[in-house]
């Protein structure tokens, strides 16, 4: 092993893009996939492709791990366990901050150091100038391994609690879904009323930059001032009823900002319909 030498276990299109990215800027790389075949073009790259966990651990210091959840991170590692002694595992793998904490305890019991990461970009920005994870855990351990996880992004350190990362990537994971899902609940409108998404587009991008907002937002939710003095929850939820009027009459699903219009009301019979869309919080926090 060398100080560019890294593993990488699980090869979907995310783990996929971070070994073309080692491969691209020289890395001694080996590879372990529960489908093995899924390593035939990197292995036709130059990569190694490791026949058992237990020497996909072994062959490295540094062990990179991108999975679908931690469920499968224990499936792997289980089959070795005692292979993770005097590694660093990059946990790559989405899943909540308690399992993070979690699993960064069941390591350090194996003798092993996990840090814990969160990938703000999809594959193809891997590698990427602009890209970015947050990481969190010991950072003696995030030094170590810096120049060789910054091959994949930019290193977001967030501190030595292992939970943070997950938590600021779940929290970010929260907010895209839910925007995303609503850009695409008005495309559904637009095309039912025969605009294109690609006519749309760039109405879309100017309606969906919210930087005004979270800025006038961020410091009165940190003070709790709710406010109605820009927006009220009484004329957020007259607009909703609209967008439902205008989906039904297109023929589109209005599950959505009906679920939305339910939360809206909740606060205004909780008194908060002179009051901001910040007072939403008051409602949304058991």
């Amino acid at each position: 092993m060398t100080a560019r030498s890294v593993t990488l276990i699980g090869l979907g299109p995310m783990g996929l893009a971070m070994a073309n990215a080692y491969l691209d800027n020289g890395y001694d790389l080996t590879v372990w996939n529960r489908t093995a075949g899924r390593a035939d073009d990197l292995v036709a790259r130059g990569a190694r492709r490791a026949d058992t966990v237990e020497d996909a651990l072994k062959a490295n210091d540094l062990v990179v791990m991108s999975l679908t959840d931690y469920d499968a991170f224990y499936a792997i590692l289980e089959q070795a366990p005692e292979a993770l002694a005097g590694r660093t595992v990059a946990n790559l793998t989405s899943d909540t901050p308690d399992r993070a904490r979690e699993a960064t305890e069941w390591v350090a019991a194996r003798g092993g150091v996990q840090l814990t990461a969160g990938v703000l970009v999809p594959p193809p920005g891997i590698g990427t100038p602009d890209a970015v994870s947050y990481y969190s855990g010991p950072k003696d351990a995030l030094e170590t391994h810096r120049e060789t996880l910054e091959v994949l992004t930019q290193i977001d350190y967030l501190g030595d609690d292992p939970g943070l990362a997950a938590l600021y990537y779940q929290i970010g994971i929260d907010m895209f879904w839910t925007g995303l899902v609503a850009y695409l609940h008005g495309q559904a409108i637009a095309k039912a009323n025969g605009i294109s998404a690609q006519q749309f587009l760039p109405h879309a991008v100017k309606t969906m930059d919210f930087r005004y907002f979270l800025e006038f937002y961020a410091p009165r939710l940190d003070a709790g001032n709710d406010e109605g003095d820009v927006d009220t929850l009484s004329m957020g939820a007259a607009s909703l009823e609209h967008v439902i009027h205008t989906a039904k009459s297109s023929g589109v699903d209005v599950s959505l900002p009906s679920a939305v219009l339910d939360l809206f009301h909740r606060a205004i019979a909780a008194g908060h319909g002179r009051d901001s869309l910040t007072s939403l919080t008051k409602v949304l926090t058991r």
